[in-house]
């Protein structure tokens, strides 16, 4: 009987493919359908690139280990070893050449003997070897390879194939002389069927999450500008980006290959299905779009309100997913999720800009702390967010039912810059002119349901004690949630939320 062996693959690179420059010669519809073409590829080789590997040498689908997120794990037999090299080294070579040289496939390889934790050692050794050695096996031609645009055919795979067929696609296919290029339909010779959960009709399902909000033809997917005017007040978009919190870490923790397995399976079950249940709930189906759902993380562009409200929930199905699916793991590792949340700052700015910046956000909150969401110009913890979301409405509910003219608010606005760029060591001699400006913008009635709203939206955003001002975090982001909901195009000045 043979040795089984472990064959580890791993996408490197994709946050730099992502964010490579879309042809220039493209309208913006298509420069879009490119961008959603792309992180759907990476998002499918690492599904289909262990799935095509078995098929091709013969053996049973059960020994796919984990698949998608950008890496996977198979099992095989240790004879087909050279088989797997030649496989995955083809497949590397026309990645690099489709991606023009920014998305590099690496895998390692072991012996499935001993502990599982001296197993997974071993393959990320066989990895590193491959990642910080690239002249071992490029030799001189590495020096040669530099980053180029994408050819026609490229742009028509990612736009065509990858973006507006797959949408509708029920399977998607391969070829062993294209071992990188996956396309919608069962054409191929092999071909799997297409589910949004991980179980799907067909155990051998791929989960992939397309929901798209349809463009005023009824058509998918519609552009950012016309999600920017289904927005409420403010005609603005933006991409919302979330990672579980030390994922990593809680994979690690995996004794066995099967818990590893089934921790991964978890996870990828949770993102690919109740991702497209969420975008597809009434408040959010024509307003959201999602980019990509990954093992541990996601993406979604669209309306800016939207996007708050599609952030909100779902924190409250991962954190009940958590409760019910991890309750039996030790620690709160992968317990948590993290969210950014940017806005274009105007309408020239591309998709792909604002994913980017999304992500730069993301990593902010993560490294200053977790279980949070970064929108509007602050880290809020998840409790604050519902703190914010009440003053809002409080504001909301001054402007609506008391007759408060929404220009106040961006007084108020006004205030907590005015304080913030004061900083800490000039802070308001005389706190009570806070108080006295407060009182004065939402002005003054004898109505004992606006004197209580009043005096309750005066102690959220100022304190009780006027004499120790404290501006909350939480409080500046309701203000400027507010700002941007009730705002007019016609009032619309471009400003930005990051003060």
């Amino acid at each position: 009987m043979s040795v089984q062996i472990l064959v580890q693959g791993r996408l490197f690179g994709a946050r730099e493919f992502l964010l490579a420059p879309v042809p220039a010669h493209l309208d913006r519809a298509r420069q879009e359908a490119f961008v959603t073409g792309r992180s759907h590829w990476i998002s499918l080789l690492a599904e289909v690139l262990p799935r095509a590997l078995i098929a091709e040498l013969h053996l049973s689908r059960m020994l796919l280990g984990a698949s998608g997120g950008e890496q996977f794990v198979v099992i095989l037999p240790g004879e087909a070893r050279e088989k797997a090299e030649e496989f995955l080294n083809a497949a590397r070579d026309q990645i690099h050449a489709i991606s023009g040289g920014r998305l590099d496939l690496l895998w390692g390889v072991t012996e499935s003997l001993g502990d599982w934790t001296v197993v997974r050692k071993r393959l990320n050794e066989s990895m590193s070897r491959r990642r910080l050695t690239p002249l071992a096996e490029a030799g001189n031609a590495f020096f040669d390879q530099t980053p180029v645009a994408p050819s026609e055919e490229d742009e028509a795979y990612f736009i065509d194939s990858l973006s507006l067929q797959l949408h509708d696609a029920r399977s998607v296919s391969w070829n062993p002389d294209q071992p990188a290029r996956i396309m919608p339909g069962d054409g191929g010779r092999h071909a799997w069927p297409l589910s949004n959960t991980a179980g799907g009709a067909s155990a051998d399902a791929i989960p992939l999450a397309r929901q798209a909000a349809l463009n005023d033809d009824g058509h998918p997917s519609a552009t950012t500008l016309m999600l920017a005017r289904r927005a409420q007040g403010r005609p603005a978009w933006g991409v919302l980006r979330g990672d579980v919190d030390d994922f990593t870490i809680r994979v690690r923790r995996a004794q066995s290959i099967e818990e590893h397995v089934t921790v991964s399976v978890l996870y990828k079950q949770f993102f690919a299905g109740e991702l497209e249940v969420l975008c597809s709930m009434p408040e959010f189906w024509n307003k959201v779009s999602l980019l990509y759902s990954g093992e541990d993380d996601f993406a979604v562009y669209g309306a800016w309100d939207a996007l708050i409200g599609l952030a909100r929930e779902v924190q409250r199905v991962f954190e009940r997913f958590a409760q019910e699916a991890l309750k039996d793991l030790p620690g709160r590792e992968g317990k948590t999720i993290t969210m950014a949340l940017e806005l274009a700052p105007d309408d020239e700015t591309s998709l792909a800009s604002v994913f980017g910046r999304a992500g730069d956000g993301l990593a902010i909150a993560k490294a200053s702390d977790k279980d949070c969401f970064c929108f509007l110009g602050r880290t809020l913890e998840w409790p604050q967010v519902a703190d914010a979301a009440e003053l809002k409405d409080e504001l909301i509910r001054m402007v609506t039912d008391f007759g408060i003219e929404a220009g106040y608010i961006h007084e108020l606005c006004g205030i907590y810059r005015q304080t913030k760029k004061s900083g800490s060591a000039k802070r308001p001699e005389r706190p009570w002119r806070f108080h006295r400006r407060l009182s004065r913008i939402l002005g003054s009635s004898r109505s004992r349901d606006f004197q209580r709203a009043r005096t309750s939206l005066v102690t959220d955003l100022a304190g009780k004690n006027p004499a120790n001002l404290k501006l909350r975090p939480s409080g500046r982001v309701a203000l400027e949630w507010a700002r941007l909901l009730t705002e007019t195009p016609q009032s619309e000045t471009m400003e930005t939320a990051a003060w």
